[in-house]
């Protein structure tokens, strides 16, 4: 009879290990919600912010006034009708448009003057008046910015067919990395990151809490199972399953809404495995904690999603928030990803800024980690 060499400890570890990783992969297999939220909802996200959603104020509806029909005023009104970012009404009087102004029905009125022509054939500076609506500052802005380019167009065209002088100052605008000025190509990369912020976050939550709710926590604490392995078992499936969902989300950015990708696949999956750990952390932090399904989503929501949405300049400027809430957003995980994402489709690889957004969400990362190791003690609470 032949003596078989007991397993070493090592051994049993890794065994143990990988047991975890397998039960774990099993249960994401079996789990349609976790396929839905991994690979569906990001999708749907990304249509979305791709199709649905635009910051871009284009065919903006206004009303334009010429007081008294001159050939001057009725071509600056024809170059308004003209530009691509106004769908212009023309009138006569402004009390026509006054009303649809109140209603929401024209987002600003234009008026030509009667005294237009006159002030413009004696050598002096005609006026425009540019009346917008104040309740939406952002559309106002763009009326307002619109208007004098058109005006300043018009301008140059008519100096340059009636041979007056030049302008002894001309500005050339140049737009670097996104020449268009399209929201599209800087809100899809920042939805990649509301992506993984759901994949990581969200379904991480749900992984100890589902446990302890199906009574199995009882089970695995009764294995020679340490925290730190129960934690890695279920973070590691977790963490390929964000980098998969990233990698079709950035297929679909980039194939479907020709999103252009300057950077390399290296700073890309770098920045985004960076970002998965504090994800991940904050998830088995919430989920060890609360030790309940629907508390732990909510949790997830109100501290990882809405976060990333509002507080890390996907949609908001930070430095037009209240120094309060500026320093809040210096928590925010995703506040370092977002501005890496979009330098790495648009820009290229910029390595001094994104090693130190890497060390920054690694060091976040880190301090979750190890309180959700804290929290994930081998005994029944």
């Amino acid at each position: 009879m032949t003596d078989h060499p007991a397993p070493s400890a090592a051994s049993g570890r890794r065994r143990r290990f990988l047991a975890l990783m397998r039960k774990e992969t099993y249960q994401i297999v079996r789990d349609p919600s976790s396929i839905l939220i991994a690979f569906v909802l990001p999708l749907v996200l990304l249509f979305i912010f791709g199709y649905g959603v635009s910051l871009d104020a284009t065919r903006t509806r206004v009303g334009v006034v010429v007081e008294a029909s001159t050939p001057l005023a009725d071509d600056l009104a024809a170059s308004f009708g003209a530009s691509r970012y106004f769908d212009a009404v023309i009138g006569r009087d402004r009390r026509a448009f006054e009303e649809d102004l109140v209603l929401g029905k024209v987002r600003g009125i234009l008026v030509i003057p009667s005294i237009f022509a006159q002030d413009a054939a004696s050598g002096g500076s005609p006026r425009i008046q540019v009346i917008v609506d104040g309740t939406d500052p952002n559309t106002a802005s763009f009326v307002q910015n619109y208007a004098k380019g058109v005006v300043a167009t018009w301008a140059a065209i008519r100096s340059t067919e009636t041979a007056l002088a030049p302008p002894k100052i001309t500005v050339e605008q140049r737009f670097w990395f996104n020449p268009e000025l399209s929201s599209r190509y800087f809100l899809v990369p920042g939805s990649v990151a509301i992506v993984m912020t759901l994949v990581g976050t969200l379904l991480t939550s749900l992984v100890v809490a589902r446990e302890w709710e199906r009574g199995t926590m009882e089970a695995v604490m009764a294995t020679p199972v340490g925290a730190l392995e129960l934690l890695a078992g279920k973070v590691i499936p977790y963490f390929l399953l964000g980098l998969v969902a990233m990698s079709l989300c950035v297929a679909v950015a980039v194939f479907l809404f020709g999103v252009s990708f300057r950077g390399s696949l290296v700073a890309l999956y770098a920045l985004s495995a960076s970002f998965l750990v504090p994800a991940l952390g904050q998830g088995l932090l919430i989920s060890a904690a609360t030790k309940n399904q629907f508390l732990a989503s909510q949790l997830a929501l109100l501290s990882a999603f809405l976060p990333a949405f509002l507080l890390s300049g996907f949609l908001f400027e930070i430095d037009s928030m209240p120094r309060p809430i500026r320093l809040i957003t210096a928590i925010v995980p995703a506040r370092y990803l977002i501005p890496s994402l979009e330098s790495v489709f648009l820009a290229g690889d910029i390595w001094p800024m994104f090693l130190r957004s890497m060390g920054i969400m690694l060091f976040i990362g880190t301090v979750l980690l190890a309180l959700a190791a804290r929290s994930t003690r081998k005994r029944i609470a």
